[in-house]
Protein backbone atom coordinates (compact mmCIF):
# COMPACT_ATOMS: atom_id res chain seq x y z
CA UNK A 1 0.00 0.00 0.00
CA UNK A 2 2.49 2.73 1.21
CA UNK A 3 5.41 1.52 -1.55
CA UNK A 4 2.05 2.42 -4.37
CA UNK A 5 1.54 5.68 -2.90
CA UNK A 6 5.47 6.50 -2.91
CA UNK A 7 5.72 5.13 -6.38
CA UNK A 8 2.44 7.22 -7.60
CA UNK A 9 4.28 10.52 -5.74
CA UNK A 10 7.85 10.08 -7.40
CA UNK A 11 5.85 9.30 -10.75
CA UNK A 12 3.82 12.56 -10.63
CA UNK A 13 6.68 14.48 -9.49
CA UNK A 14 9.41 13.38 -12.34
CA UNK A 15 6.41 13.91 -14.97
CA UNK A 16 5.82 17.76 -13.73
CA UNK A 17 9.58 18.46 -14.12
CA UNK A 18 9.12 16.31 -17.68
CA UNK A 19 6.42 18.57 -18.86
CA UNK A 20 7.78 21.94 -16.98
CA UNK A 21 6.17 23.69 -19.63
CA UNK A 22 2.93 22.28 -19.97
CA UNK A 23 2.86 22.25 -16.32
CA UNK A 24 3.67 25.76 -15.70
CA UNK A 25 0.43 26.61 -18.17
CA UNK A 26 -1.86 24.33 -15.87
CA UNK A 27 -0.72 26.10 -12.70
CA UNK A 28 -1.11 29.41 -14.25
CA UNK A 29 -4.62 28.87 -15.76
CA UNK A 30 -6.00 27.10 -12.25
CA UNK A 31 -4.42 29.98 -10.62
CA UNK A 32 -6.08 32.60 -12.89
CA UNK A 33 -9.37 30.78 -11.96
CA UNK A 34 -8.95 30.42 -8.41
CA UNK A 35 -7.75 34.46 -7.99
CA UNK A 36 -11.32 35.67 -10.22
CA UNK A 37 -13.35 33.18 -8.34
CA UNK A 38 -11.21 34.37 -4.92
CA UNK A 39 -12.19 38.17 -5.59
CA UNK A 40 -16.24 37.15 -5.96
CA UNK A 41 -15.55 35.17 -2.72
CA UNK A 42 -14.52 38.41 -0.92
CA UNK A 43 -16.72 40.54 -2.54
CA UNK A 44 -19.74 38.35 -1.59
CA UNK A 45 -18.92 37.15 1.79
CA UNK A 46 -18.50 41.40 2.28
CA UNK A 47 -21.23 42.04 0.73
CA UNK A 48 -23.09 39.80 3.46
CA UNK A 49 -21.69 40.69 5.87
CA UNK A 50 -22.82 44.15 5.25
CA UNK A 51 -26.31 42.94 4.66
CA UNK A 52 -26.32 40.97 8.02
CA UNK A 53 -24.84 44.22 9.90
CA UNK A 54 -27.31 46.59 7.73
CA UNK A 55 -30.75 44.73 8.95
CA UNK A 56 -29.28 44.00 12.44
CA UNK A 57 -28.70 47.63 12.91
CA UNK A 58 -31.57 48.92 10.60
CA UNK A 59 -34.26 46.79 12.02
CA UNK A 60 -35.77 50.50 13.21
CA UNK A 61 -37.45 53.56 12.30
CA UNK A 62 -36.62 56.85 13.02
CA UNK A 63 -38.96 59.56 13.51
CA UNK A 64 -37.13 63.10 13.45
CA UNK A 65 -39.01 65.81 15.50
CA UNK A 66 -39.13 69.77 15.04
CA UNK A 67 -37.32 71.64 17.17
CA UNK A 68 -40.91 73.03 18.49
CA UNK A 69 -41.75 69.71 19.12
CA UNK A 70 -41.38 69.11 23.44
CA UNK A 71 -40.11 65.89 24.89
CA UNK A 72 -44.12 65.75 26.60
CA UNK A 73 -45.67 65.65 23.32
CA UNK A 74 -42.89 63.25 22.09
CA UNK A 75 -44.36 61.22 24.74
CA UNK A 76 -47.71 61.12 24.05
CA UNK A 77 -46.70 60.44 20.25
CA UNK A 78 -44.54 57.37 22.07
CA UNK A 79 -47.94 56.22 23.44
CA UNK A 80 -49.40 56.07 20.57
CA UNK A 81 -46.89 54.60 18.33
CA UNK A 82 -46.27 51.62 20.81
CA UNK A 83 -50.34 50.19 19.78
CA UNK A 84 -49.15 49.50 16.34
CA UNK A 85 -48.72 46.04 15.38
CA UNK A 86 -45.36 44.73 14.29
CA UNK A 87 -43.85 47.77 17.10
CA UNK A 88 -41.34 45.67 19.72
CA UNK A 89 -39.81 48.81 21.68
CA UNK A 90 -40.13 53.08 21.16
CA UNK A 91 -37.93 54.97 22.98
CA UNK A 92 -36.74 58.96 23.14
CA UNK A 93 -33.86 60.12 21.66
CA UNK A 94 -32.45 63.81 22.24
CA UNK A 95 -30.04 65.33 20.01
CA UNK A 96 -27.33 64.91 22.63
CA UNK A 97 -27.94 61.24 23.09
CA UNK A 98 -27.68 61.26 19.16
CA UNK A 99 -24.57 62.94 18.72
CA UNK A 100 -23.16 60.72 21.16
CA UNK A 101 -24.16 57.32 19.12
CA UNK A 102 -22.75 59.15 16.75
CA UNK A 103 -19.17 59.93 18.36
CA UNK A 104 -19.19 55.96 19.01
CA UNK A 105 -20.09 54.89 16.04
CA UNK A 106 -17.07 56.48 14.45
CA UNK A 107 -15.06 55.16 16.96
CA UNK A 108 -11.40 56.50 17.15
CA UNK A 109 -12.70 59.04 14.53
CA UNK A 110 -15.70 60.70 16.81
CA UNK A 111 -12.95 63.36 18.04
CA UNK A 112 -13.58 65.08 15.04
CA UNK A 113 -17.36 65.79 15.65
CA UNK A 114 -16.66 67.86 19.06
CA UNK A 115 -15.45 70.59 16.39
CA UNK A 116 -18.90 71.43 15.90
CA UNK A 117 -20.41 74.69 17.07
CA UNK A 118 -23.25 73.45 17.72
CA UNK A 119 -25.46 70.00 17.60
CA UNK A 120 -26.91 69.81 13.70
CA UNK A 121 -29.13 66.68 15.37
CA UNK A 122 -32.77 66.78 15.83
CA UNK A 123 -34.57 65.23 18.32
CA UNK A 124 -36.14 61.84 17.55
CA UNK A 125 -37.85 58.79 18.45
CA UNK A 126 -37.13 55.56 17.36
CA UNK A 127 -39.24 52.51 16.78
CA UNK A 128 -37.88 49.00 17.02
CA UNK A 129 -39.76 46.71 14.99
CA UNK A 130 -40.13 43.16 14.76
CA UNK A 131 -39.84 42.81 11.44
CA UNK A 132 -39.31 44.62 7.97
CA UNK A 133 -42.63 43.76 6.88
CA UNK A 134 -44.26 45.96 8.91
CA UNK A 135 -41.96 49.32 8.66
CA UNK A 136 -44.49 50.41 5.99
CA UNK A 137 -47.37 50.41 8.45
CA UNK A 138 -45.83 51.62 10.84
CA UNK A 139 -44.04 54.67 9.31
CA UNK A 140 -47.49 55.60 7.72
CA UNK A 141 -48.67 55.76 11.21
CA UNK A 142 -45.42 57.56 12.38
CA UNK A 143 -45.78 60.25 9.27
CA UNK A 144 -49.81 60.84 10.52
CA UNK A 145 -49.06 62.50 14.01
CA UNK A 146 -48.17 66.23 14.19
CA UNK A 147 -44.74 67.49 15.30
CA UNK A 148 -43.17 65.41 12.97
CA UNK A 149 -40.01 66.54 10.72
CA UNK A 150 -39.51 63.31 8.79
CA UNK A 151 -39.55 59.67 8.96
CA UNK A 152 -36.92 57.35 7.97
CA UNK A 153 -36.90 53.64 7.40
CA UNK A 154 -34.44 51.07 5.58
CA UNK A 155 -36.60 48.90 4.25
CA UNK A 156 -35.57 49.67 0.62
CA UNK A 157 -32.01 49.77 1.45
CA UNK A 158 -31.80 46.66 2.97
CA UNK A 159 -34.34 45.15 0.35
CA UNK A 160 -31.98 46.66 -2.55
CA UNK A 161 -28.93 45.09 -0.96
CA UNK A 162 -29.79 41.99 -0.44
CA UNK A 163 -30.42 41.87 -4.58
CA UNK A 164 -27.63 42.82 -5.02
CA UNK A 165 -26.64 39.99 -3.30
CA UNK A 166 -28.33 37.59 -4.43
CA UNK A 167 -26.99 38.88 -8.54
CA UNK A 168 -23.30 38.76 -7.47
CA UNK A 169 -23.52 35.72 -5.99
CA UNK A 170 -25.37 34.02 -8.97
CA UNK A 171 -22.98 35.49 -11.38
CA UNK A 172 -20.33 34.39 -8.88
CA UNK A 173 -21.74 30.33 -9.08
CA UNK A 174 -21.71 31.10 -13.36
CA UNK A 175 -18.32 32.26 -13.54
CA UNK A 176 -16.93 29.74 -11.27
CA UNK A 177 -18.49 26.80 -13.62
CA UNK A 178 -17.21 28.28 -16.87
CA UNK A 179 -13.44 28.38 -15.41
CA UNK A 180 -13.64 25.03 -13.57
CA UNK A 181 -14.94 23.88 -16.83
CA UNK A 182 -11.48 25.38 -18.64
CA UNK A 183 -9.51 24.48 -16.16
CA UNK A 184 -10.39 21.19 -16.04
CA UNK A 185 -9.38 21.07 -19.74
CA UNK A 186 -6.04 22.83 -19.53
CA UNK A 187 -5.22 20.35 -16.91
CA UNK A 188 -6.40 16.95 -19.38
CA UNK A 189 -4.40 18.31 -21.83
CA UNK A 190 -1.29 18.47 -20.15
CA UNK A 191 -1.42 15.01 -18.64
CA UNK A 192 -2.47 13.97 -22.21
CA UNK A 193 0.74 15.27 -23.37
CA UNK A 194 2.44 12.81 -20.51
CA UNK A 195 0.44 9.82 -21.44
CA UNK A 196 1.62 9.84 -25.24
CA UNK A 197 4.93 10.18 -24.31
CA UNK A 198 4.30 6.95 -22.31
CA UNK A 199 2.29 5.47 -24.12
CA UNK A 200 4.48 2.44 -24.97
CA UNK A 201 5.29 2.10 -21.09
CA UNK A 202 1.56 2.15 -20.59
CA UNK A 203 0.48 -0.48 -22.82
CA UNK A 204 3.39 -3.01 -21.62
CA UNK A 205 1.98 -2.14 -18.26
CA UNK A 206 -1.48 -2.89 -19.25
CA UNK A 207 -0.30 -6.16 -21.26
CA UNK A 208 1.28 -7.78 -18.21
CA UNK A 209 -1.82 -7.14 -16.16
CA UNK A 210 -1.56 -3.90 -14.48
CA UNK A 211 -5.30 -2.65 -13.16
CA UNK A 212 -6.12 0.81 -14.97
CA UNK A 213 -6.25 2.60 -11.53
CA UNK A 214 -2.61 1.38 -10.96
CA UNK A 215 -1.78 2.88 -14.35
CA UNK A 216 -4.15 5.76 -13.73
CA UNK A 217 -2.40 6.78 -10.06
CA UNK A 218 0.89 8.76 -10.98
CA UNK A 219 -1.50 10.30 -13.53
CA UNK A 220 -4.34 11.07 -10.79
CA UNK A 221 -1.30 12.15 -8.43
CA UNK A 222 -0.14 14.98 -10.58
CA UNK A 223 -3.14 16.64 -11.43
CA UNK A 224 -3.34 16.71 -7.30
CA UNK A 225 -0.34 18.44 -6.96
CA UNK A 226 -0.58 20.98 -10.27
CA UNK A 227 -4.10 22.09 -8.45
CA UNK A 228 -3.11 21.99 -4.68
CA UNK A 229 -0.12 24.40 -6.32
CA UNK A 230 -2.04 26.79 -7.73
CA UNK A 231 -4.03 26.99 -4.78
CA UNK A 232 -1.05 27.89 -2.79
CA UNK A 233 -0.31 30.51 -4.90
CA UNK A 234 -4.22 31.96 -5.13
CA UNK A 235 -4.14 32.01 -1.10
CA UNK A 236 -1.19 33.85 -0.50
CA UNK A 237 -1.54 36.66 -3.62
CA UNK A 238 -5.61 36.88 -2.53
CA UNK A 239 -4.26 37.30 0.59
CA UNK A 240 -1.88 40.13 -0.12
CA UNK A 241 -4.17 42.05 -2.28
CA UNK A 242 -7.39 41.69 0.25
CA UNK A 243 -4.60 42.83 3.25
CA UNK A 244 -3.30 45.76 1.13
CA UNK A 245 -6.83 47.08 -0.39
CA UNK A 246 -8.12 47.18 3.29
CA UNK A 247 -4.77 49.02 4.41
CA UNK A 248 -5.29 51.48 1.94
CA UNK A 249 -8.81 52.70 2.52
CA UNK A 250 -7.95 52.31 6.42
CA UNK A 251 -10.04 50.91 8.74
CA UNK A 252 -11.09 54.08 10.26
CA UNK A 253 -13.10 54.78 6.94
CA UNK A 254 -15.18 51.45 7.63
CA UNK A 255 -15.78 52.56 11.06
CA UNK A 256 -16.94 56.49 9.71
CA UNK A 257 -19.32 54.26 7.14
CA UNK A 258 -20.42 51.81 9.90
CA UNK A 259 -19.73 48.85 7.23
CA UNK A 260 -17.33 45.59 8.80
CA UNK A 261 -14.85 43.96 6.71
CA UNK A 262 -14.41 40.28 6.98
CA UNK A 263 -10.76 39.99 9.05
CA UNK A 264 -7.84 38.90 6.73
CA UNK A 265 -7.37 35.52 8.82
CA UNK A 266 -10.86 34.26 8.81
CA UNK A 267 -11.00 35.23 4.68
CA UNK A 268 -7.53 33.56 4.30
CA UNK A 269 -8.66 30.18 6.67
CA UNK A 270 -11.51 29.84 4.34
CA UNK A 271 -9.56 30.83 0.85
CA UNK A 272 -7.06 27.84 1.94
CA UNK A 273 -9.71 24.86 2.13
CA UNK A 274 -11.91 26.16 -0.92
CA UNK A 275 -8.68 26.46 -2.94
CA UNK A 276 -7.29 23.69 -1.95
CA UNK A 277 -10.48 21.50 -2.51
CA UNK A 278 -11.25 22.90 -5.92
CA UNK A 279 -7.98 22.21 -6.96
CA UNK A 280 -7.62 19.16 -5.79
CA UNK A 281 -10.98 18.41 -8.10
CA UNK A 282 -9.88 19.84 -10.84
CA UNK A 283 -6.57 18.63 -11.17
CA UNK A 284 -8.39 14.35 -10.64
CA UNK A 285 -11.18 15.68 -12.71
CA UNK A 286 -8.55 16.59 -15.38
CA UNK A 287 -6.49 13.13 -15.07
CA UNK A 288 -8.91 11.23 -15.23
CA UNK A 289 -10.82 12.72 -18.25
CA UNK A 290 -7.37 12.57 -20.12
CA UNK A 291 -7.08 9.06 -19.09
CA UNK A 292 -10.33 7.48 -19.88
CA UNK A 293 -10.13 7.37 -23.63
CA UNK A 294 -6.72 6.00 -23.58
CA UNK A 295 -7.49 2.80 -20.69
CA UNK A 296 -11.10 2.02 -22.43
CA UNK A 297 -9.26 1.71 -25.72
Amino acid sequence: MFRRFFYNIKQAFQQVFRNGAMTMASVFAITAMLLILGLFFIIVININTAAETVERDYDTIEVFLLDTTTEQDANQMIESLQGENGVEEVSYRSRDMALEELKARWGESGYLLDSLTENPLPNSIIIKIKSLEAADDIAAAAKALDGIEDVKYYKQTVDKLMGATRFVQLAAVILMLFLIIVSVVVVSNTIKLTVFNRAREISIMKYVGATNWFIRGPFLTEGIIIGLFSAAISVGISALIYKKVVGLIGEDVFAILSMPMVPVEFLVYNLIWIFAALGISIGACGSIISMRKFLDA
